[in-house]
């Protein structure tokens, strides 16, 4: 979204220097602080007024009514999107830190990895985690519906490691019939079907699994949308299983400082999803857009913007890191909304971007 459609530049002046107070000091913004220490050669009539528009723009908003503001998810969306700077020294920090404590002569790949997330946790003050590669992921060789009675089919996946797992699914609606003489024709429709997923699904791992679209359906197939959504769910938590334990993380202690998990129900929140629910996190990490996979770009998702509700008061910045062109792991930081966006932006591409170096050159 475009900045310069929705703010003239005094609002966008205002709204970064608000952001960017409230990052550095998790304190509520207002007028008098805005005049006293920045630049702005208006009155604080004026200060107020552009608050007030940029609240009812949705940008800002009030905790309680006598307070400053403090950004919204969307506040900071804009703000990271249009407003802010990426800080070049945090790249060149990390990159140092890496390339003197790793000796790529003597590390093996995982050491590597676990050095390099001590750094990037101790470096950002956030909770840093990376996946171990899948440099040899599970794609999916074939797929087959099989059914086991009028309503009820075995979806049978096979692996390009030769493992397979047979998945109970329900039968579409339209398909089921009370004849079991039909049992033929269920058999033909279920092979149509089963043809369409390999033609869709075939040679795909669990990182590009997350970015289909059921929405863009070949027409012949819309009426089954809803089922084949249903069976990629499905197929997604089988192809998890082999990676779900495999979630390095770091440098929890030090992000609970922060304020804004002073309350122990958001603190068990958040620790329970790291310890105990590591298959809800791992798509979170593992969800990055199809043009991004193999670019080494940055996602970030602030807020809200995560469906988990344990991460609502969170933003979460990953970035997948490489074997040649073919993403194989993720590297992430999760720590308040109120992030220093400019710093942990450029870490995690950074990050990313050496760990991709060091899986050529690591033995």
């Amino acid at each position: 979204m475009r900045v310069t459609t929705l703010l003239n530049q005094r609002h966008q002046d205002i709204l970064r220097a608000t952001v960017q107070h409230y990052i550095a000091t998790a304190e509520p913004v207002g007028s008098k602080t805005l005049i006293t220490e920045y630049d702005f050669s208006v009155s604080s009539a004026t200060i107020r007024n552009t608050l007030g528009k940029l609240e009812k723009a949705g940008f800002l908003y009030q905790p309680h009514i006598s307070a400053g503001r403090i950004p919204s998810d969307f506040g900071y969306r804009i703000y990271v999107d249009n407003l802010m700077t990426p800080n070049a020294k945090s790249a060149k920090k990390i990159k140092q830190n890496l390339t003197q404590k790793l000796n790529q002569k003597t590390y093996n790949f995982e050491a590597a990895l676990q050095r390099a997330i001590q750094i990037l946790a101790n470096l950002s003050g956030y909770i840093a985690l990376i996946t171990l590669p899948q440099t040899s992921p599970n794609q999916l060789r074939h797929l087959q519906l099989i059914p086991i009675s009028a309503k009820q089919a075995m979806l049978l996946v096979v692996t390009d490691s030769l493992q397979t797992q047979s998945i109970v699914v329900d039968i579409p609606l339209s398909l089921v019939r009370d004849n079991e003489e039909d049992r033929d024709w269920l058999e033909e429709e279920l092979n149509i079907l089963s043809n369409f997923l390999n033609s869709q699904l075939k040679g795909k791992s669990l990182l590009e699994l997350n970015n289909l679209d059921w929405q863009k359906i070949d027409q012949d197939f819309i009426s089954y949308t809803d089922f084949l959504k249903s069976l990629l769910k499905q197929l997604q938590t089988y192809l998890k299983t082999s990676i779900s334990n495999q979630v390095m993380i770091h440098g929890v202690s030090e992000v609970l400082r922060q304020p804004e998990f002073s309350q122990l129900e958001q603190v068990q929140m958040l620790l329970h999803l790291l310890e105990e629910e590591q298959d809800k996190l791992l798509p979170l990490i593992l969800d990055i857009p199809e043009s991004e996979l193999s670019n080494g770009r940055v996602t970030l998702k602030i807020g809200t913007e995560n469906h988990l509700e344990s991460m609502h008061s969170c933003s979460l910045v990953s970035a997948t890191y490489c074997q040649g062109d073919t993403a194989v792991g993720s590297v992430g930081l999760i720590g308040p909304t109120r992030m220093l966006y400019e710093n942990t932006i450029p870490l995690v591409e950074s990050t990313a971007e050496y760990l991709s170096e060091a899986l050529v050159s690591i033995a």
